[in-house]
């Protein structure tokens, strides 16, 4: 049964802000019980997790922003972008929120290195992940292939390119990366270019590019982190995604003890829209095997 969406509208209106390092941040809550933090890609947001919201919302204490740069939060111009400082907003949130329990995490794209930031901070007692979970993304350097459209945003020419980014160099850009048979419709594709457009967010998108080389320098100590082995993890990732698809998992295969692994043909790079349903059962069967079963009492 496919999942029941959210419209953007609706999402926009659920929407709460806090104050980070002077700007303006829009986060979602929903749920009880554990804590489960989801972190959004580039160049979308939050929304992005849409149609698994309602669901997980039975389970658990869903956690979302739209980090600095992205959706409706600030964009301001005149700012170094890191994901470093987008893992201090993520921690800042929940301590806002009062969160003190271990966090499970599940990210996707740009949120995976922000993730594996805070897989590295956990081992530096720095933060208490009990889970994590990545979607599609760039968890190695190596394996990353950018699309032209980002190529050109890292160019001298960025600022320019991303001033002039528009819907139609957004559908494009899409058109490449989402699976054959599981791409946006125009309606999303609104909804989507609504969120990139929001407070100016295209003057800002060469800024935003800095990840990709900041993954290069932090690449040794978020892998280490990862290969660690004591917060359990697992990959679900849509194979035909041309950025980070069937190539990047065979590398997080040979890199990673005891891999654990999850393949959605015909898939691409945003499997939490294309197969919300897949990710759903996926996600549940990882988290159900990380809670021991219920001990049987003999009663004489």
């Amino acid at each position: 049964m496919p999942l029941a969406e959210i419209p953007l509208s609706v999402w926009r209106k659920r929407g709460q802000s806090f104050v980070f390092h002077g700007q303006t941040v829009r986060y979602w809550t929903a749920g009880q019980g554990e804590p489960l933090l989801l972190i959004h890609g580039f160049p979308t947001a939050s929304w992005d997790w849409h149609y698994l919201w309602q669901p997980l919302a039975q389970r658990y204490r869903l956690i979302a922003c739209d980090m600095l740069g992205f959706g409706d939060s600030a964009k301001p111009l005149n700012h170094e972008y890191s994901l470093l400082e987008q893992a201090d907003l993520q921690q800042a949130l929940l301590e806002h929120l009062g969160v003190e329990q271990p966090v499970h995490v599940l990210a996707h794209d740009y949120g995976d290195s922000v993730a594996q930031e805070l897989l590295a901070r956990h081992y530096e007692a720095r933060i208490h992940l009990a889970s994590c979970v990545f979607l599609n993304g760039g968890l190695f350097p190596e394996t990353h292939r950018p699309v032209l459209m980002q190529k050109l945003l890292l160019s001298p020419l960025g600022w320019m390119i991303g001033r002039a980014f528009s819907r139609d160099a957004l559908v494009k850009s899409f058109r490449q990366i989402f699976g054959p048979q599981s791409r946006p419709t125009e309606s999303e594709l609104d909804d989507f270019w609504s969120l990139v457009e929001s407070n100016r967010g295209p003057r800002i998108l060469h800024k935003l590019i800095s990840y990709i080389p900041e993954r290069r320098v932090q690449r040794d100590r978020w892998v280490s982190a990862m290969q660690r082995g004591e917060v359990p993890l697992r990959v679900i990732d849509g194979e035909v995604d041309p950025i980070s698809g069937a190539h990047m998992v065979q590398r997080y295969r040979q890199l990673i003890p005891s891999p654990d692994t999850v393949l959605l043909p015909g898939i691409g790079h945003y499997p939490q829209t294309e197969a919300p349903a897949q990710v759903l059962e996926h996600y549940l069967a990882f988290r159900d095997r990380l809670t021991p079963a219920p001990l049987k009492v003999a009663c004489s």
